[in-house]
């Protein structure tokens, strides 16, 4: 039910490698549109990445100066790199496929970086940018509600048909009716919430017992 980075990546993405050069990189990204490519070893997995940016460090000039930091030392290598090896920023950062939606959002705000590079088994198998994330929420409400319905009402919870009802408009979802017990409420309301394309869960379930008290008669007080 949980929409993972794997459903919404753009899969087979464009790769170089260590030896591939300058003119090539800048070639691929003009052709492809793209603004960055990964650079993978031999057996796939990525070790970097090659931006617009690190490619236009030729063009800013290098920084001759014994007292240059790292900021300086590095651009001062891309300004002058020929191949991918030495024009990459690494490391690179990525994600695995298996990964929620919601820790792929919180790892691009922590890296403060545009795309992430999904692997599998430490292979790179795709790529997830902002755009992708958001594209989830474009689903119709009708196709949340049917999931709601029947994966996590009648399919996770088994319950009933007619003690609950599903209504989904903008992406907000509302829970109505009246489920057993407290802890399927709130099991409904997060199942609910994990659903690709909902924006909100207003969870208006009622139950009719408190599984989650333990009375002074239970312990023999």
């Amino acid at each position: 039910m949980c929409t993972t980075v794997s459903e919404v990546m753009t899969t087979d993405p464009i790769a170089v490698t260590p030896g591939t050069g300058y003119k090539q990189i800048a070639a691929l990204m003009a052709t492809r549109r793209i603004s960055a490519v990964p650079v993978v070893d031999g057996a796939g997995a990525p070790i970097g990445v090659v931006s617009e940016a690190d490619l236009l460090a030729r063009l800013r000039g290098t920084r001759h100066t014994l007292l240059a930091g790292h900021h300086a030392r590095d651009e001062s290598r891309k300004a002058k790199a020929l191949l991918a090896k030495d024009l990459m920023t690494a490391p690179v950062v990525t994600i695995e496929a298996g990964a929620s939606l919601a820790a792929a959002a919180i790892r691009l705000a922590k890296e403060d970086v545009r795309r992430l590079f999904v692997v599998e088994d430490a292979k790179l198998v795709g790529v997830v940018s902002r755009r992708d994330l958001l594209s989830t929420f474009r689903r119709p409400d009708e196709d949340i509600r049917d999931e709601i319905e029947n994966d996590i009402l009648a399919g996770a919870l088994r319950v009933t048909p007619g003690q609950a009802s599903v209504t989904v408009a903008d992406g907000v979802v509302t829970l109505l009716g009246r489920l057993d017990n407290r802890g399927a409420v709130e099991r409904a309301g997060a199942l609910a919430g994990e659903v690709a394309g909902v924006v909100d869960v207003r969870n208006r379930l009622d139950f009719v017992w408190d599984d989650d008290v333990i009375r002074p008669a239970s312990l023999g007080i």
